[in-house]
């Protein structure tokens, strides 16, 4: 009898798996990725409120490895799932919104007293609705662009000046450089809330190129990281923020781009700007095999 019952199961998993369906148990691969990515920014928190500025921001900076592995073995796996698109969301709310933007506060807004508390509450709140907006247009969005600055960016944002800052020892309460951080916090906000395309990097040609040059490629960028990781990973970022506002004014003087905007990045940003997609269940973007993960 017992010996019946195990066949009958054996049965039911390899018929389930034939079905194409994922193995269950690979599901939690991704999900402890994003759980690190939690840790890590819950981490992050703790050493703000203990003044450890510096180690809060590489904890935000490792926050963002594991957000993109997570996505990465999702999609490897075909572990695709509604919980761990959610599970993502909520994790990259805590440590892409709440964790940099009380970093930015108790660093360096706080003497603005309320105007500086609001500051770090745009910021957070901003990101929310970035991934908010990501969620419901995940299956209408370009693959080559980013509608809007992605949370992750705009916290790597913010951790990197906090590194550049330490580094190169320069008060955050100065005269000219609390009021450009203030401005800075502002702005990240209403870039992620915006229409303005970012490279989302997942369609480069260069990768096609082969092996060789890519190696080549990559030993040079590291290269120049290690150089000086504070000062070179700030300023990549600075040029990446800086890069959606630029190319959308370049778009708008030269009749978006005369051909370079395609009609999927102006359908994509008109979605975003009406809110086509706002009602579309979840669970219709979430499809197995896809990265779904922001």
């Amino acid at each position: 009898m017992q010996t019946e019952t195990v066949k009958k199961r054996r049965s039911r998993r390899k018929k389930w798996r034939r079905d194409g369906e994922a193995f269950r148990g690979t599901h939690i691969w991704p999900n402890l990725f994003t759980t690190a990515n939690l840790l890590s920014g819950f981490f992050g928190i703790v050493k703000s409120i203990g003044g450890d500025f510096e180690l809060a921001a590489i904890a935000v900076l490792a926050s963002c490895v594991f957000d993109i592995l997570d996505g990465k073995v999702a999609r490897l796996t075909g572990a695709t799932s509604r919980f761990g698109v959610e599970y993502d969301s909520l994790a990259d709310l805590v440590a892409f919104g709440v964790g940099p933007g009380l970093l930015m506060f108790l660093m360096a807004l706080k003497p603005y007293g309320r105007v500086g508390w609001l500051a770090a509450f745009v910021f957070m709140a901003c990101g929310a609705l970035r991934l908010a907006r990501f969620n419901v247009q995940v299956e209408t969005t370009s693959k080559k662009y980013f509608v809007g600055l992605p949370i992750p960016g705009g916290a790597m944002m913010i951790a990197t000046t906090v590194l550049f800052l330490r580094y190169w020892k320069i008060a955050p309460h100065g005269t000219l450089i609390g009021p450009v951080l203030l401005a800075m916090t502002y702005l990240l906000g209403s870039f992620m809330i915006s229409t303005m395309p970012y490279n989302s990097f997942k369609d480069v040609e260069f990768i096609k190129a082969g092996p060789s040059f890519v190696l080549f490629g990559v030993i040079i960028v590291a290269c120049i990281i290690v150089a000086s990781p504070p000062l070179m990973l700030f300023l990549a970022l600075l040029v990446y923020t800086l890069s959606g506002p630029i190319r959308w004014g370049v778009w708008k003087i030269t009749g978006n781009g005369k051909g370079q905007c395609s009609n999927e990045i102006k359908a994509m940003q008109a979605s975003a700007e009406n809110g086509v997609e706002a009602d579309k269940p979840l669970a219709e973007t979430v499809q197995p095999g896809k990265d779904n993960r922001n």
